[in-house]
């Protein structure tokens, strides 16, 4: 046995297996806490589910679920990383425990990484399930693959910015109870469940320029009517990624 063989050699971790460190137990963290778990994967499935097998709201021609399930989808987008990620940062400020994070050799902007990619692995996991549920409830989907999974990605950074600026400018009970209520709001009139036609016209084209409605209808022209590239949709969610990641590096607050 040569001298040094046990000596210690203190330094952090190389970086990229920090950050895939932070991102799994970021992932942990979110699928334990049982009222995320509420939020990301049993009201959307039940959404789902009920709607479509009741006659509750008019849809329009066609099968229910086919109408629903790129709502839902979209609905579990922000649930988790608008609501989800903006309620979990918010507590995590006040307890200084991103002060403390902060601290260590994980750089803030990979922090900030895990936590994105911690949001991305709970989608795959909620799209995942709710597409074999989907598909158990006879829905029969179109359209380009590739818009789909962009639509996902800009709508999932959209939100992400969306929910870390609330996070990083407001008290945490405050952001609870603001994250709550935008889910509300957004669920009702951001046609996820309710098409947006049902609403008067004045009203539509305020609530067509929203993330969640841009997110669901380019998802239902793609997924329902095999549309192409929905450009429209995703410029609304490339411009809302701007704003609020944008805005969100600008004012978030560690402490």
């Amino acid at each position: 046995m040569s001298a040094g063989t046990y000596t210690p050699r203190p330094g952090a971790a190389p970086l990229p297996r920090m950050i895939a460190a932070q991102t799994a137990l970021e992932t942990r963290m979110l699928l334990r806490n049982g009222e995320q778990l509420l939020l990301t994967v049993v009201i959307p499935t039940l959404l789902l589910v009920l709607f479509s097998s009741v006659d509750i709201v008019d849809t329009g021609a066609g099968e229910r679920v086919d109408f629903l399930t790129p709502g839902v989808l979209a609905l579990a987008v922000m649930s988790t990383a608008f609501t989800g990620q903006a309620i979990a940062t918010g507590f995590e400020r006040r307890y200084g425990v991103l002060k403390r994070l902060g601290a260590s050799p994980l750089p803030r902007w990979a922090l900030m990484t895990a936590k994105t990619l911690s949001v991305l692995v709970t989608e795959v996991l909620q799209v995942a399930l709710l597409t074999v549920i989907a598909f158990a409830l006879g829905w029969s989907p179109h359209g380009n693959p590739f818009a789909v999974l962009l639509l996902l990605v800009l709508g999932t950074a959209a939100f992400s910015g969306l929910g870390l600026l609330m996070a990083g400018t407001l008290r945490a009970e405050a952001t609870l109870a603001a994250a709550n209520l935008v889910f509300l709001l957004l669920l009702v009139g951001g046609g996820v469940i309710v098409p947006l036609e049902k609403f008067p016209d004045a009203v539509q084209s305020v609530l067509g320029l929203l993330p969640i409605a841009a997110l669901s209808d380019g998802l239902r022209d793609v997924l329902r009517h095999g549309a192409g590239m929905p450009w429209g949709d995703l410029g609304i969610l490339a411009a809302w990624t701007v704003l609020g990641l944008g805005t969100a590096a600008r004012f978030f607050r560690w402490e």
